[in-house]
């Protein structure tokens, strides 16, 4: 079985410091969080931009302050959102992609996302689609909900993306799919050849999720934008703190877990200068 990736989700868009008092917002604290998570296990990074007062942001500029900080610290790949925040535009979202990051997301189609819809027209998601592909960006391909992964084989199918590709199963959110080994194993089991995959359980579904994923041989997100919790009324410490759990129960199931450069290596994104 191949070794394990650990990306950590640092930030997101809708936590807030209310409901975890360390969550990293600045650039400068973002890094920090990357650099404490790569030495507890992860490979990758999943950022989402945020100005110092917590306002989500998909600013090109503090996209490359990230980017730049992080790399100055550790070696993680930095992978960019385009999800943005409910309500962005799509010339928004597809911002920080010109920076020409490691690796981006693109989310696979429109989803209630608890009291709001997060919208993703077909016209959106295939400019996003090409724009990273020109610009030598490593998509993830975000799926919310089975109708997803349907469109993910269409345009495989189609040939509007190419193989092998990186899919990540986010499970869990309120509107979209459960985040339940039963809906794990389907997503799973509707995969094309040669695909990778991630799963981000969100809440309590991150713990048992992400066993699961080491399990089968699939790959793991966790972190505070899915789940500010380390267990049940007892808030995590850190992103870093998940980061470690993850890759102590992966090494006790005797799986390994990917440095940023075997991930590289994994994934099929060149290796860094």
């Amino acid at each position: 079985m191949e070794k394990l990736i650990i990306t950590a989700a640092l930030t997101g868009a809708e936590v807030t410091r209310e409901q975890q008092p360390n969550l990293p917002i600045t650039p400068d604290e973002i890094a920090d969080a990357a650099f404490e998570c790569a030495k507890a296990g992860a490979s990758i990074v999943h950022v989402h931009g945020r100005y110092d007062d917590g306002t989500p942001t998909q600013d090109k500029e503090v996209y490359r302050q990230i980017i730049n900080k992080v790399r100055e610290r550790c070696d993680v790949i930095v992978q960019v959102s385009t999800g943005g925040a409910v309500g962005m535009t799509a010339q928004e979202r597809l911002a920080p992609v010109t920076l020409k990051p490691e690796m981006a997301t693109l989310s696979m189609g429109s989803v209630n996302f608890g009291g709001d819809v997060f919208m993703n027209h077909p016209d959106d998601m295939d400019i996003f689609a090409n724009t990273m592909k020109e610009l030598g960006v490593k998509i993830e391909y975000e799926v919310f909900d089975s109708g997803m992964i349907s469109t993910v084989n269409r345009w495989l199918k189609k040939g509007l993306i190419t193989a092998p590709l990186h899919v990540d199963f986010v499970l869990g959110i309120p509107g979209a799919m459960a985040g339940t080994p039963e809906a794990l194993m389907y997503m799973r089991s509707q995969l094309p050849a040669e695909a990778s995959w991630t799963v981000a359980g969100i809440g309590a579904a991150q713990l048992p999720l992400a066993t699961m994923a080491i399990l089968l041989g699939g790959h793991v997100r966790v972190g505070f934008e899915d789940n500010v919790y380390y267990r049940k009324g007892e808030l995590a410490t850190s992103n870093a703190q998940l980061v470690e759990r993850v890759a102590r129960i992966s090494r006790e199931m005797d799986r390994a877990v990917a440095t940023p450069a075997e991930a590289r290596q994994i994934l099929g994104i060149p290796a860094r200068a």
